[in-house]
């Protein structure tokens, strides 16, 4: 039988590997360290769910304590429920630099972080290790490319490395299992217009949905520690039923922050293929799109996530042009962050200020290895 179309796979009733994989996100478009942040997510999530060993190293190179970044107080949230799931180091200086601005702090601190990441990796203290920006310190030669990437050849067999950031050498990609790029792209009609606050990532590679959670735990992290009316909408077509690893640590942010964001899932606990959809389908995905209409009209969220909106659409369960009518009167504040491949880009790609396809070099899961729960879904 040939099977025409997208498919998205859920969480229930699937395999899972036991053996970590390194997993380098790089590109000029947005979206790579988002895509580190919405791994954290699902970890910290599949470890409130199980109470197994899932704790999480959040190491961030090129972004020192000087500055607060928009995650931080919904990091810190977590860090205060679940302290056994997640620490974060941050080094490097507050402000960018380039390669002809480098001191001797730049190089220190990149190797304090780099020592850290060693007895990381070593200590079997961890399941995932996220080196958010490692890929510009190696590219401004601020630590030995061949010892990274010893180092992590060498890792222990169960552990995740993640690695971001622009500029990842070619010795790092050869060694990764999985390589994502994000590519920009740029549509005259939204700058023509002045559209703004539309954000797409779409592409065969992984890293949209990942990044779109990255993005709404910014999101709530903006709404605890700065904007008190900062209120986010993460709603998800073509997942229906259980087994997703972020939702307990959504969940555990609601309880905490329960007037800052809201989750909805919707369809089927299924693969929808071209030519084989239900009726159901079709009702899911409108009662979804309801959903994400009247939050979008609302003004009352100042972050909607719309999740696998664009495979949606391209299964022709919804029609393109109510969406872009609904992203034309969108408040100007409102920021929408829509996801998922699709083989025709509809009309709202045009309104899209920020635009992102993740080309996939690399996936474990081309080589017949299994996705992981806690980091894949």
């Amino acid at each position: 039988m040939t099977r025409n179309g997208i498919g998205i796979r859920t969480a229930q009733l699937r395999p899972h590997r036991a053996v970590g994989q390194i997993h380098v996100y790089d590109g000029a478009g947005k979206g790579k360290s988002q895509a580190a942040l919405g791994v954290v997510l699902r970890s910290i999530g599949l470890g409130i769910n199980t109470r197994s060993a899932t704790r999480v190293l959040l190491l961030r190179f090129l972004k020192g304590p000087g500055r607060a970044y928009d995650e931080d107080g919904a990091i810190e949230a977590l860090q205060q429920g679940f302290p056994h799931l997640i620490d974060q180091v941050r080094t490097g200086r507050a402000e960018f630099f380039g390669p002809d601005e480098i001191m001797r702090f730049d190089r220190q601190e990149a190797r304090r972080g780099w020592d850290v990441a060693k007895g990381a990796i070593a200590s079997g203290l961890y399941s995932v290790v996220v080196l958010d920006e490692l890929n510009p310190v190696l590219d401004l030669g601020l630590l030995p490319v061949d010892e990274v990437v010893q180092t992590l050849k060498s890792k222990p067999e169960e552990v995740e490395i993640i690695a971001t950031g622009r500029g990842a050498p070619q010795q790092l990609l050869d060694i990764a299992d999985l390589h994502s790029e994000m590519k920009p792209h740029h549509h005259a009609t939204a700058a023509e217009q002045g559209i703004s606050g539309i954000e797409i990532y779409t592409g065969a590679g992984k890293g949209k949905s990942t990044s779109a959670l990255g993005k709404a735990l910014q999101a709530i992290g903006r709404g605890i520690s700065q904007d008190k009316s900062h209120r986010v909408l993460i709603m998800q077509w073509l997942k229906g039923g259980s087994g997703y690893t972020e939702d307990a640590a959504i969940a555990a942010l609601q309880q905490s922050y329960p007037a800052l964001v809201d989750h909805q899932r919707c369809g089927r606990d299924a693969i929808v293929w071209r030519g084989q959809q239900q009726e159901l389908d079709y009702v899911e995905a409108e009662r979804g799109w309801e959903i994400a209409r009247t939050a979008i009209a609302s003004g009352l969220y100042k972050t909607i996530i719309l999740d696998e909106l664009n495979p949606t659409v391209d299964l022709e369960l919804l029609p393109v042009e109510p969406i872009v009518q609904a992203l034309l009167r969108k408040p100007r504040d409102t920021e929408v962050i829509i996801t998922g491949r699709c083989h025709n880009p509809p009309a709202y790609f045009d309104l899209a200020s920020i635009h992102s396809e993740v080309f996939c070099h690399k996936h474990y899961a081309n080589q017949g290895v299994e996705l992981k729960q806690g980091v894949d879904f």
